[in-house]
């Protein structure tokens, strides 16, 4: 984006990106890692790449892409996004050990802008009931660890875990190890969303003065447990730090992690105060946002800052007036500054690819001709079902249809009947390995009813459904139905998603997505075993 005068920002919800930065934010992206180990929120390998692709096209400055350590599909999916992208940094995430290190390094090291984050706990909760260590030994630990990474990549990014709840001089210790032994980002994560904004400041600023003039950033990693992600992320920016390591809707373990969309907007409406700003394309967040949700389950909450379903909706007939003759008495941002479209009716079955594929790439998307095709036939499907189609489905189509590919078990066809007096009936059609086969069963209930059929399909009576979630796409009696499941086998867990007019049809869809999860996840550990 081109520079240009503060005096031609007309208001200040005005992209402050537009401005020349006095001081730039690096965005720390970990919705690939840390929000993907939030319960029943895994990808595939697909899916992690359409994530990354979409990270990289918002202009983040470095997404944190997996685990490598933690396991063969972990590997793979870091290894191909560092392949994959170009324009910001790739990081790996590592514990101080060797072989983790190395793990790593293997994972990264073709990307354009490789990094290293390695970490250990320092609080001496954790060292004396997780590491079994004394805080000397963890000193010892750091200087080995940081310093075989510093010799094998040129950005190493040290966190010492709990640091919240570490004695801040040695913390203060902890940080000027990984300082002396080449680390070029020291994070100070609150691990457990423990920290208050003005005890992080004072953490921070004790962080800056170990620093002092070397160059070397102070980064953020601020968990929400106690609803502060947010504000603390921002303190920390106060007190010096110039990365917040945060993830999309917020998504994390337990409470989740800092949501990168309002901290983003934050740094953007409140530039007034805080003088930072970013390289985020707030115009993509909405899409972006949209994606994570599809592809992970998780629904947005309605009053959701920033992308929420009412984020920017008014009903008080008060407030409604004065929306009328100014928007911003009511709204401190425009819809169209993070990607909202200022309509939600786009597309009909008249519509052809081109006004598919511009309507897609205004969300971000950019499809091949493959994938275009295979969106477009399904949103012809759709279109004949529907007399109007909005946003939301389309969305939901091309999630979808994007990360459908090639598979164990096929739905070709499910048959239903059900009602108040009938006894609900079901007869599921499959090619399995590419054999077809079809199977009738009854059930509680018409869902009830196709999932049994199909295991029976594919002879495996120990699947077990759990986690079922039902939700419309968009209003109305014709609305498409999103259903999110989690499947179970023998220890084993996978999720499916699917979207359908027809809610009987999306769970059997749902559920035969989570069973080709479950046959990728048990090659998977097959290989492991072999290795």
């Amino acid at each position: 984006m081109k520079s240009s005068d503060n005096k031609q920002m007309k208001t200040k919800t005005d992209n402050p990106n537009n401005l020349k930065p006095l001081n730039q934010v690096k965005i720390f992206d970990s919705t690939l890692r840390d929000g993907e180990q939030s319960p029943g929120a895994s990808m595939n390998v697909l899916e992690k790449l359409l994530v990354a692709s979409q990270l990289e096209q918002l202009g983040v400055d470095v997404i944190e892409a997996g685990f490598p350590a933690s396991s063969n599909g972990d590997f793979e999916s870091v290894r191909r996004i560092a392949d994959t992208v170009q324009k910001c940094e790739v990081a790996a995430l590592c514990r101080t050990r060797e072989q983790d290190i190395r793990i790593a390094w293997e994972a990264i090291r073709n990307a354009n802008l490789p990094t290293l984050h390695v970490f250990i706990a320092t609080s001496d909760l954790h060292l004396e009931r997780k590491l079994k260590m004394s805080r000397q030994e963890v000193l010892d630990e750091i200087q080995r660890g940081v310093g075989l990474c510093s010799s094998l990549c040129p950005r190493v990014e040290f966190s010492a875990e709990d640091a919240t709840r570490t004695d801040l001089e040695y913390l203060k210790a902890a940080c000027k190890c990984a300082i002396d032994a080449g680390a070029t980002v020291i994070n100070i994560p609150d691990t457990v969303g423990y920290t208050l904004p003005e005890e992080y400041i004072r953490i921070i600023k004790s962080i800056s003065e170990v620093i002092g003039n070397r160059p070397v950033t102070i980064s953020t990693h601020c968990h929400n447990d106690l609803g502060l992600a947010v504000a603390n992320s921002l303190a920390a920016v106060s007190a010096g730090a110039r990365q917040i390591e945060c993830c999309i809707n917020g998504i994390g373990e337990r409470a989740g992690n800092a949501a990168l969309e309002e901290i983003v907007m934050a740094l953007n409406v409140r530039f007034d105060l805080l003088k930072c700003t970013t390289r985020i394309d707030t115009s993509r967040i909405f899409g972006t946002s949209r994606l994570v949700s599809e592809l992970t389950g998780f629904s947005i909450q309605p009053n959701k800052a920033i992308v929420g379903r009412n984020a920017f909706a008014h009903e008080a007939g008060i407030h409604q007036h004065a929306m009328l003759n100014d928007a911003r008495t009511y709204e401190i941002m425009r819809p169209e500054d993070i990607g909202v479209p200022k309509t939600n009716l786009v597309l009909g079955k008249h519509s052809g690819r081109a006004a598919l594929r511009d309507r897609l790439a205004s969300y971000g998307y950019t499809l091949d001709g493959t994938q275009l095709d295979r969106v477009f036939l399904a949103f012809k499907n759709l279109a004949d079902k529907k007399k109007l189609v909005f946003d939301e489905d389309i969305l939901a189509l091309v999630t979808c249809q994007m990360t459908n590919g090639s598979a164990r078990y096929r739905l070709e066809d499910i048959e239903l009947k059900s009602g108040n007096t009938a006894t609900p009936w079901a007869r599921a059609t499959l090619w399995v390995d590419g054999d077809k086969r079809s199977v009738e069963r009854t059930g509680d209930g018409p869902v009830h009813a196709a999932i049994e059929a199909i295991k029976q399909c594919v002879g495996r009576d120990s699947l077990f459904m759990s986690d079922y979630q039902l939700s419309a796409v968009t209003s109305g009696s014709d609305a498409q139905g999103r259903v999110s499941m989690t499947v179970s086998e023998n220890g084993s867990s996978a999720r499916g998603q699917a979207t359908h007019t027809d809610v009987v049809v999306a769970s059997a869809q749902a559920f035969v997505q989570a069973l080709n999860q479950l046959a990728l996840r048990q090659i998977a550990t097959q290989q492991r075993k072999v290795s």
